[in-house]
């Protein structure tokens, strides 16, 4: 069986689908990736999984119609010359530009991975409304002939369900993209001082602007503990302008630790995982700190509020809420004696629920893949 795996970020292809990769490649079929243009780093860990990979040009975050054009001939190109059986795509344009593509060309399965709603379904300016208007219609079309459309949280499949996106017949769910629980093994949480670790690309939406607001209020009270900040900028008209950033390590406030494809010995430095977003899917970088054992403070916000048992393994608090969202950090620094239990119900939660293996294999069943 010829399996095509369509993406957009080529960074995180194989962090977020590299199990899931090899397992398509152990189970003896032949495997294509497709993502934009990759370093060649990337290109030889995908191939050293067993697959193929070739690239396209997609615009994660641009709006120009002549360049989703392009991705979309582009994608024709490739399903007719590669004649696939099966199709996993997954963020926006891949799910949009490549469900079309199917429809013109192909009569493979195609099965949607929406792993968030993102910046096109949040409405306020003028531009963020057409383009969630739009967004909405193209997927529509799009998925009108897949075969299964799986979410990773419940809230976004009664979006699509209630907006008829997509009917609820065709719809699946599964818990993220999973994590491995070997790789990402628990370990004691560190002596040093305390400190919170925020990883996100640099947008408004993940909450970063509250971070550095609640971080600002919290040295006030207690100067020396450490607040950091991992992350790549991006495109997206969400972006934060990088001199902010700037601004704010300046100002003693936070560490910028830049970017990096390996986020594990950030994770084991850490005390606290904060994500302060408005939305996510399923934030992969939370399983990971639930599986490493480090309480998390998130945001009651759709996505997030699945990896957290208020009180047991973190804290949730509400979107855009310095405040609150500072008093929970005082509560950590004051509560130091609370982290160890919470470590151990976070890895727990982890390993009944995020498992990659378990993840992968609900994916197979979904897919109709042996």
């Amino acid at each position: 069986m010829r399996v095509l795996i369509i993406g957009a970020y080529p960074n995180s292809i194989v962090g977020f689908r590299g199990q899931l990769i090899k397992k398509f490649v152990d189970s003896g079929h032949q495997v294509l990736v497709m993502t934009a243009a990759a370093e060649q780093g990337v290109i030889d860990e995908v191939q050293s999984l067993g697959a193929e990979f070739k690239s396209y040009d997609v615009q994660r975050n641009g709006i120009n119609p002549f360049a989703d054009i392009k991705t979309f001939w582009q994608l024709v190109k490739a399903i007719r010359k590669f004649k696939p059986d099966k199709i996993l795509a997954y963020t926006i344009k891949p799910v949009i530009w490549g469900g079309l593509a199917v429809k013109l060309v192909s009569k493979a399965d195609f099965y949607a991975l929406i792993t968030g709603l993102g910046y096109a379904f949040t409405r306020g300016s003028f531009l963020r409304n057409v383009v969630n208007t739009a967004v909405q219609f193209l997927y529509r079309f799009a998925l009108l002939s897949a075969k299964g459309v799986i979410f990773q949280n419940e809230d976004n499949r009664s979006v699509f369900i209630e907006k008829k996106i997509v009917p609820q017949f065709k719809t699946y769910r599964v818990y993220g993209s999973g994590v491995n629980l070997t790789e990402y093994a628990q370990v004691a949480l560190p002596k040093h001082e305390t400190t919170f670790l925020l990883i996100a690309r640099l947008l408004g939406d993940k909450g970063i602007r509250e971070y550095i607001a609640a971080a600002r209020r919290v040295k006030e009270q207690y100067p020396k503990i450490i607040f950091q900040l991992l992350g790549p900028e991006d495109s997206s008209p969400d972006r934060i302008p990088f001199s902010e950033i700037k601004a704010a390590e300046q100002a003693g406030i936070i560490q910028y630790l830049g970017e990096t494809d390996n986020v594990l010995p950030y994770l084991q430095k850490c005390h606290i995982y904060t994500l302060p977003s408005y939305h996510e899917g399923l934030p992969r970088t939370v399983l990971e700190a639930m599986a490493v054992g480090r309480p998390i403070l998130t945001t009651n916000a759709c996505g997030c509020r699945d990896t957290v048992i208020d009180n047991e393994n973190g804290f949730l608090v509400p979107v855009k809420d310095e405040v609150a969202l500072a008093n929970k950090m005082v509560w950590f620094i004051e509560n130091s004696s609370a982290w160890s239990s919470m470590a151990h119900a976070g890895r727990k939660y982890a390993m009944q629920f995020f498992d990659v293996e378990q993840v992968n294999n609900e994916l197979f069943a979904i897919m109709k893949i042996k």
